[in-house]
């Protein structure tokens, strides 16, 4: 997938970070993540690509071995390991303030497609189905991780980074043959030797720089582990429906969960899991986002009343969980 840089500048060059919808050419957010905000931007050229804006970056060093684990990761997820992605591109370049950006681009799938929306529109026995597709996916990770310790892949299993392919809101119909995509690919935790190639501190450029040593030592460690941990991700898989409005969920994927790893998954040995295990880790890991994010409101005020600097970050505003 390409799309023109000089396009993407401009949209740089004029965007709006506090009110993105307002900037000189329009944009639409569709997502935030930990390190990229979503975009939908409004012209003819980008309006079928969701845009992942990511301007952490300080050096074309790191912009370069970036870039690198990206597609290798994308490539990786695809062609050894089987879990479908959107086509995908990648584009960065030096914006006017000498900043470094970077564009993760993504094929734009259907709103009602994405995990977090169609399980809103499914009964219990069909969101049953897609939670036990998403399983089958995460497996297909696991197993190959086993397989090569020395090149495991960490993955973030929540519902929302799934794409149901040919879903109809009309006919929300989950089968063993439902196809998924996933689109979280813009964090690629791998390992080469053992060695983790994604850089942690790029999860702190975003934080205010007073607070990252305190936030590297409380949480780093354990938020980059989780994602190469089967059972930590099932239960943030769960626990996410939580935070999506459906917590009357929870007890049937708990049980859910516990039937697949006694079958399908059982290679993997998983302890059982509990209703406690995920109201538990739900609480702890809403704290730190809700920490966390207040902190980067009151970053961006200082920036912008304190310091007079220009904040290049995008917040997402009250977040229900």
């Amino acid at each position: 997938m390409q799309i023109e840089i000089e396009l993407l500048k401009d949209f740089e060059s004029g965007l709006d970070p506090e009110h993105p919808e307002q900037s000189k050419i329009p944009a639409k957010v569709l997502g935030y993540g930990e390190i990229s905000t979503i975009f939908e931007i409004d012209t003819p050229a980008t309006r079928d690509f969701a845009c992942k804006r990511m301007p952490i970056f300080q050096s074309r060093e790191e912009i370069e071995h970036y870039a690198r684990i990206y597609n290798d990761y994308n490539n990786l997820l695809q062609k050894e390991i089987g879990i479908n992605v959107p086509d995908f591109g990648f584009v960065w370049f030096a914006a006017a303030d000498s900043k470094i950006v970077a564009f993760d681009l993504q094929r734009k799938l259907p709103a009602e497609s994405i995990g977090n929306r169609a399980i809103h529109m499914m009964d219990t026995d069909n969101t049953r189905a897609l939670f036990f597709c998403v399983l089958r996916e995460l497996m297909k990770v696991w197993s190959f991780n086993q397989a090569h310790p020395a090149r495991a892949l960490g993955i973030d299993g929540q519902i929302s980074n799934w794409s149901i392919a040919g879903f109809s809101a009309e006919n929300p119909r989950i089968t063993s043959d439902t196809k998924l995509l996933y689109i979280d690919t813009s964090t690629p935790m791998m390992k080469k030797n053992a060695v983790e190639q994604l850089d942690p501190e790029l999860f702190l450029r975003s934080a205010p720089s007073f607070l990252r040593w305190l936030i590297r030592w409380l949480f780093l460690e354990g938020v980059m582990t989780r994602y190469y941990d089967a059972r930590l991700v099932t239960i943030d898989l769960i626990a996410n429906f939580y935070k999506e409005q459906r917590p009357e969920l929870v007890p049937l994927l708990v049980a859910a969960a516990n039937d697949f790893y006694r079958t399908e998954g059982s290679k993997l040995d998983l302890a059982p899991f509990t209703e406690k295990d995920v109201s538990a880790y739900y609480r702890e890991d809403k704290t730190i986002w809700i920490v966390f994010l207040a902190l980067r409101h009151f970053d961006r005020w200082l920036h912008k009343h304190i310091l007079r600097k220009p904040y290049v970050y995008i917040l997402p505003g009250k977040i229900r969980r």
